[in-house]
């Protein structure tokens, strides 16, 4: 694939986030965006633009809801509202609860939510753009959650026009006569990270914009394949899991970097990297609140953290990190965060400590969860590690003498811990683990709930949240055991525990799990194992042949026809078929 005269010329020019859809911006044959391969210009996407105007132009209410899964249209119909003068709001996902908190907010919703807007296209003749306010143009976002509970954030235009300056100004150069450079990408562009790198930073720059989502690491070899040049923008999580059976010569050859954000990064995720793609990870440390802050390459800068152009930092008495940018909403006043960090070796960056809101108090005793994690990913049968801070019911004890609270532990073991743990048993384990811990950690605070994954559980944004790993100790669903997971397949091996909360109180003359529980399980594994957003809208051949018990290792069978919409699931054990039946998606 070849640039365009267009993509040679005009395609490099820097245009703001506030003038990114005026027609004049842009030479009308430049391609803002290659959807699978077919040349999409700043002419069409301009008209689609005007078209999602002329629709949120009609809405009374100041906000609208926004969840497109196309990011080209997404980014039309957020350039739509603000030209409609309109605030965009960016659903996180499709899930239920989502929808039932965000939609009596709003005065309308677009893209693929419910009774969604669609673009006018008759009335996009008597649109006019404008340049925006990038002090009044707003969108709001909402964090993933990672206490529990996702908080609204509102950013200025002006805020992520400075973002985007910033990323230009440090990442730009490299990429500056490459205009036809594609943007691949494994996040999802409804939160800061991905909207930043899939759509707002390719406007500006003039690249194309981020299209392609890849859900496994086998969806990116064929796009870094293919692609003439490209940059991956992707997550810890990803990263760390790249396959090393599978052929990445040539994308090692395409690519021209890898972006990783939205969490922390493992040196060992960073190195694995690095062997099999040939490029040693940017990382970008900020917040959904503070914007970027600060940026590395742990091949150049090791643990060290690098301020972004434009970002001030400095340190408290406390030894916290505090950060003064345009990111902000106020410019000129110092943000403190709960990232503890020391000054850097260089003298310029700054190393983190972990977090001070993980300092938590067991019996009295303060207890560093961060510390703890450090410790035993130290340990060569552990990938990761994440700790939380476990209730314990009024009146229990045994823990620390009746402590109200108590720490579990989710190890994420590599294949050499799974061997381990099937000879030395799960007491075995927990104790070679917790005798890593015990000179480091007052004995009242040590561990005493473990659970052992293969996987540390994840969102759409490859973040595991604090929700999902509670969820491990009070779980309304089995631990999956993947034993195949591919684009249309995928098998699970669930053990059926007697402390599963949808045990309880069904059938008071027997403990057993309910039919609407196992299609539970089916759509949350289904959608964990295909990346489905849209839900499933009916059920077809539903049978519940005999019930599952406690102690039931239960194998699922799930097959995602993609072109029918259709999801064919099997429950079963050594005693026979459960359930079985077909699930219909619902179409946006």
């Amino acid at each position: 694939m070849t640039a365009t005269k267009s993509e040679q010329g005009l395609a490099l020019a820097w245009v703001a986030l506030a003038q990114v859809a005026l027609p004049q911006s842009r030479d009308a044959g430049h391609v803002v965006a290659r959807p699978q391969d077919a040349a999409v210009t700043h002419a069409q996407w301009v008209d689609a633009v005007r078209a999602w105007c002329a629709a949120f132009q009609r809405v009374q209410g100041a906000e609208v809801a926004l969840y497109c899964g196309n990011p080209l249209t997404f980014a039309a119909a957020l350039w739509g509202a603000w030209h409609a003068g309109k605030t965009p709001v960016l659903a996180s996902d499709l899930h239920a609860h989502t929808l039932s908190a965000l939609l009596p907010q709003v005065a309308a919703c677009a893209g693929e939510l419910p009774q969604a807007l669609v673009p006018d296209a008759a009335g996009a003749d008597g649109v006019v753009l404008q340049p925006l306010d990038m002090q009044k143009a707003r969108v709001v976002l909402f964090t993933s959650g990672s206490t529990g509970v996702p908080e609204r954030i509102e950013k200025r235009l002006s805020q992520l026009d400075a973002e985007v300056q910033a990323l230009q100004a440090v990442f730009g150069a490299g990429m500056a006569q490459e205009p036809h450079v594609q943007v691949l990408s494994t996040v999802a562009h409804h939160h800061i990270y991905g909207l930043l790198f899939r759509i707002l930073w390719p406007l500006a720059a003039g690249r194309a914009m981020g299209t392609h989502l890849a859900h496994y690491p086998e969806d990116l070899v064929q796009p870094l394949q293919q692609a003439p040049r490209s940059l991956l923008v992707s997550s810890p999580a990803m990263l760390g899991r790249l396959p090393t059976h599978l052929d990445w010569s040539q994308a090692m050859e395409r690519l021209g970097g890898v972006f990783s954000s939205g969490g922390p990064l493992a040196e060992s995720a960073s190195q694995h990297t690095l062997q099999l793609l040939g490029h040693s990870p940017t990382e970008v440390f900020g917040s959904s609140e503070t914007g970027g802050i600060a940026w590395r390459r742990r091949a150049e800068h090791g643990e060290s953290w690098q301020a972004l152009p434009g970002v001030e930092l400095r340190l408290s008495d406390s030894g916290l990190l505090a950060v003064r940018s345009r990111h902000l909403p106020d410019a000129q006043l110092w943000w403190e965060t709960a990232d503890r960090a020391l000054p850097g070796t260089d003298g310029l960056g700054f190393v983190l400590q972990g977090r001070a809101d993980r300092i938590v108090k067991i019996a009295e005793k303060r207890v560093s969860l961060t510390a703890m994690e450090r410790v035993l990913e130290t340990h060569g049968d552990v990938r990761q590690a994440r700790a939380v801070v476990l209730e314990q019911p009024p009146g229990a004890s045994g823990i620390a003498g009746g402590a109200p609270q108590r720490v579990g532990m989710v190890v994420e073991l590599c294949e050499a811990g799974w061997q381990a743990l099937q000879q030395q048993g799960r007491r075995g384990m927990g104790q070679a683990l917790r005798s890593l811990l015990q000179p480091c950690v007052d004995r009242v605070a040590l561990p005493r709930h473990w659970r052992y994954v293969e996987r540390m559980p994840m969102n759409a944004q490859g973040k595991t949240t604090h929700h999902s790993l509670l969820t491990l100790f009070n779980p309304v669903i089995p631990v999956p055991a993947w034993q195949e997971r591919s684009a249309q397949r995928a098998t699970a091996q669930l053990l059926v525990q007697p402390r599963l909360r949808v045990l309880e109180g069904h059938f008071p003359e027997a403990s057993l799990v309910p039919g609407v529980a196992q299609l539970h399980w089916v759509v949350s594994l289904a959608t964990q194992a295909f990346g489905l957003e849209h839900g499933f809208a009916d059920a077809q051949l539903l049978k519940f042949q005999q019930p599952i018990l406690p102690g039931d290792t239960v194998q699922m069978q799930l097959q995602w026809q993609p072109e029918k919409g259709c999801l064919q699931f099997e429950l079963s054990s050594a005693r026979g078929v459960h359930a079985s039946g077909h699930l219909l998606e619902r179409r946006p």
